[in-house]
């Protein structure tokens, strides 16, 4: 027992690293305020970061292991080091973020806690990515969604911060209780709480359809929670526009990421047949009896729609990064639904360009937002001229979120329509390319208030730091590179799903 545990320690240092590095930032936090504010500007931040960055390196190192840990809880392999590698680079990116965040900054009482509980977020996100229990799913997913709804009410002398996170709260309580009433039906059909026993319980023996369609879809109530999926987003609006641009950011795709990593694990293996032969290679069936997939084709199709639609009649930035972000989650659920290894690693290749170009378009509101104190589209009147570097920025950022060639988002969306057409799903594929087609009118209302319209008569120049034009780079270069060099990084995704966590 005791070498068991020592083993599973030794591949959980990443988790580990990050509970560490909350206690020092917490610790460090206590002291310094006692010695004036000023004293934990730097540090507080700078050990925060130093925790991700060993983490991300502990990660690193897993990659190519392929191991169960904790009795079968946690699995360490390269679909995990994958999602956790994306997690940790936004965490990074994030803490950054918040240097320049005026929100933030100005919220000077609180910084030790805010930093801190962006640890505890990403802890959690890591194991939302690597849970193959569903007890473990059910604490992960709890750990996450009770620090997102502190940091989504950070800046308290805002009105919308607050009535932002009370709604997250309540939708997370509710979208928490369907889950767990999903995990008793699904436990009480297969007596099993790890997915591989849920899916040898459903392979060998007969299960009641009606129960299982009902179980599955309390458990989908909980996934499409975390990844902002019709019916279950209505939180997401309002707490993007609430919470610090900072956590918007994070939520948009660190949060969306650990919620399709677990939605994926969940799915490809407690509802698939492997009993099933001659298929082509790279391809799965599911149950006979249950073609779980379609109804999330359903849910990939309500949800793109709906997010494309809704945002056409958004002002504010956020509400519309928002609708854009809950439309990309439909766009991914695409690769899910085509039971395929090629769909899922085109899902992983959109998460990495997502990651660059998404959080490109949120640090150019939170910029803008710095010198104006606004966050309304008619902000942005004459931006191309006021600012033209940032002006260029957002237009390549969006251009490459309605995935146009030649940035990462046309590569993204090019693998997910092959994925489509390869598995048949021609009907979807083409719902996908015409939901492309509506967002780009709400984006380009944006890039024409920022070249076609002149600036306020008041309205001078928009200067902004060296250390924000190099972090406004770093996302803007490899959103362009992606889209003309992806050769490794589709080589990355292909090895990514190629094995998952064994028993």
């Amino acid at each position: 027992m005791i070498e068991q545990i020592l083993n599973s320690l030794s591949q959980f240092l990443p988790e580990v690293t990050l509970v560490a590095a909350f206690c020092l930032t917490l610790l460090i936090s206590l002291i310094l305020s006692s010695k004036g504010r000023n004293r934990g500007r730097v540090a507080v931040p700078s050990a925060a970061l130093l925790g991700v960055a060993v983490s991300l390196f502990f990660v690193l190192d897993q990659a190519g292991t392929s191991q169960s840990i904790f009795s079968g809880m946690v699995v360490v392999d390269p679909f995990s080091v994958f999602f956790k590698t994306v997690i940790a680079g936004s965490s990074i990116l994030i803490i950054f973020f918040s240097l320049f965040s005026s929100e933030v900054q100005n919220a000077e009482r609180y910084r030790g806690e805010y930093f801190s509980l962006l640890l505890a977020l990403t802890l959690g996100m890591y194991l939302m990515s690597a849970s193959a229990n569903l007890l473990m799913m059910i604490l992960a997913l709890e750990l996450t969604s009770l620090t997102s709804y502190v940091l989504a009410g950070y800046t308290k002398d805002a009105g919308d911060s607050s009535e932002a996170s009370l709604k997250y709260i309540i939708y997370g309580a509710l979208s928490s209780g369907l889950m767990l009433y999903g995990v008793s039906l699904l436990y009480g059909l297969t007596g099993a709480t790890d997915i591989y026993g849920v899916n040898k319980a459903l392979s060998g023996g007969e299960v009641d359809e009606v129960a299982l369609l009902i179980a599955s879809i309390l458990m989908i109530a909980g996934f499409g929670y975390k990844i902002s999926a019709v019916p279950f987003h209505f939180w997401t609006p309002d707490v993007y526009e609430g919470a610090p641009v900072t956590i918007t950011a994070f939520l948009s795709v660190a949060s969306k990421a650990a919620g399709f990593a677990m939605l994926i694990r969940f799915f490809k293996v407690s509802f698939i047949d492997s009993s099933v032969i001659g298929l082509p290679e790279g391809m799965w069936a599911s149950l006979q009896g249950f073609e779980w997939n379609k109804l999330l084709a359903i849910l990939s199709v309500l949800t793109m729609t709906l997010g494309n639609l809704v945002a056409i009649w958004q002002n504010n930035l956020k509400r519309l990064l928002a609708y854009s972000s809950i439309a990309h989650a439909g766009y991914m659920l695409m690769g899910v639904v085509v039971l395929s290894d090629k769909g899922l690693a085109a899902v992983l290749i959109y998460f990495v360009v997502y990651l660059f170009m998404n959080l490109g378009a949120f640090l150019v509101v939170m910029m803008v937002a710095n010198k104006t104190g606004s966050e309304d589209i008619d902000s942005y009147k004459g931006l191309g001229y006021r600012s033209p570097l940032v002006g260029v920025a957002m237009v390549i950022f969006f251009i490459s979120l309605t995935g146009l060639p030649p940035t990462a988002g046309f590569i993204g969306k090019l693998y997910l329509f092959v994925a489509l057409l390869d598995a048949q799903w021609v009907w979807l594929a083409v719902v996908g390319a015409l939901n492309s087609v509506v967002s780009l009118y709400y984006y380009v209302r944006v890039l024409r208030n920022m070249f076609l319209r002149d600036p306020e008569k008041d309205a001078g120049p928009l200067a902004f730091s060296m250390p924000q034009v190099v972090l406004l780079l770093v996302l803007l270069l490899p959103t362009v590179i992606l889209g003309l060099y992806f050769a490794p990084l589709v080589d990355w995704a292909n090895a990514s799903v190629l094995m998952f966590g064994v028993r």
